[in-house]
């Protein structure tokens, strides 16, 4: 009897009839137990989100990199002290100029002002006008709004005051009586032409009154004098704020060409114009108030080292007058004016001159 053969064991002890049936298909692999599956992140409605970034965070950077571009702009001016001294002093004298006119206009009006800075009405009172009427009359117009003063002269008094400034004193003395009527001195109020012009017609048709006088000659001189002082100090002014703004713009222009490459790879990065610019504008701030300091400086080392000649030729007239330099409100005035031109003829040369600087 013959008996079939059993299949073969392999070595492992499992039988070829063990095996899949489909030998070129590869047995599928499980899967390690020990590994974590992970589930996928939920999808959102609009794809990509965008975080957004609170007011208060954007502003304190904001903050924070205008503070840090004003301390860096200033420490790159001190360390080139010899440069950035030029270009103050520079500036400094542009702004001196027009300032130290301003400032001898007012010492002159406070001058004229000493002098009785608007004009004296001289009132010939009538001879049938006695002394009594006369001082009634002088108080009545110094009680006028439009009047600021009065001062009553009597016919002895202008007389003797005649004497004394005259030179004819000792040919006065053989005069049988005093052809000289009582005057009223009387002060305006007001400082304008038309006012005194008025007053002097509102007085002149008193009936007490003989003749009213007023030298409008030497007072329109004066005014002219002092408008044309005002409109030249003006137009130097102007004339000398373009030449700050040149010079702030000029040394602007120079810094962009030194800081072209840092520049071109700060816009390669993504930066903007106005992060670019920012720098370049405090750097004009910085030399506009430099300046102003400057000049303020100046001016008042002037009006110092001139103040001493000054009294003595004051006191020489009877005359306590000082000069008077700057005040608080003209010293802030002239610093924000520095500080300002500073900015503006930054703006002016980074707007004119960044937009060339591309990288390529």
């Amino acid at each position: 009897m013959i008996k079939r053969n059993s299949p073969p064991e392999n070595r492992a002890g499992a039988t070829f009839s063990d095996r899949p049936r489909n030998p070129t298909r590869p047995a599928p692999k499980k899967a390690p137990t020990n590994r974590i599956r992970q589930s996928p992140p939920p999808k959102t409605k609009g794809g990509a989100e965008i975080s957004r970034v609170k007011f208060s965070t954007r502003f304190t950077a904001w903050r924070r990199h205008h503070r840090a571009m004003a301390i860096d702009s200033l420490v790159r001016l001190l360390r080139t002290p010899f440069a950035s001294l030029m270009t103050w002093a520079v500036i400094a004298i542009a702004l001196s100029l027009p300032v130290a006119l301003y400032v001898f206009l007012s010492n002159a009006q406070l001058v004229s002002s000493h002098w009785d800075g608007s004009a004296q009405i001289s009132l010939y009172l009538k001879a049938s006008v006695s002394d009594a009427d006369g001082r009634a009359l002088s108080q009545r117009l110094e009680m006028q709004d439009r009047i600021a003063e009065t001062h009553y002269l009597s016919k002895d008094q202008a007389l003797a005051e005649f004497k004394e400034f005259s030179g004819f004193g000792d040919a006065l003395n053989y005069l049988d009586d005093n052809p000289l009527p009582a005057v009223i001195i009387v002060r305006p109020a007001s400082g304008t032409l038309h006012d005194q012009e008025s007053l002097v017609q509102s007085l002149d048709a008193l009936p007490e009154v003989d003749e009213a006088q007023l030298d409008l000659a030497w007072v329109k001189r004066l005014y002219h004098i002092m408008e044309l002082s005002q409109r030249m100090v003006t137009a130097l002014g102007l004339l000398l704020s373009l030449a700050v703004l040149l010079v702030v713009g000029n040394t602007i222009r120079l810094a962009i060409e030194n800081r072209r490459q840092e520049i071109v790879v700060i816009k390669l990065i993504g930066a903007t114009n106005a992060f670019v610019r920012r720098p370049f504008l405090y750097t004009g701030i910085w030399y506009g108030l430099g300046g102003g300091l400057l000049a303020w400086v100046l001016i008042n080392g002037s009006l110092i080292w001139l103040d001493t000649p000054v009294r003595a030729l004051a006191s020489a007239y009877a005359s306590d007058f000082r000069l008077v330099g700057l005040g608080m409100r003209d010293s802030i005035l002239l610093l924000l004016s520095s500080t300002l031109f500073g900015w503006l003829g930054a703006w002016l040369a980074v707007g004119r001159h960044l937009g060339r600087v591309e990288p390529r």
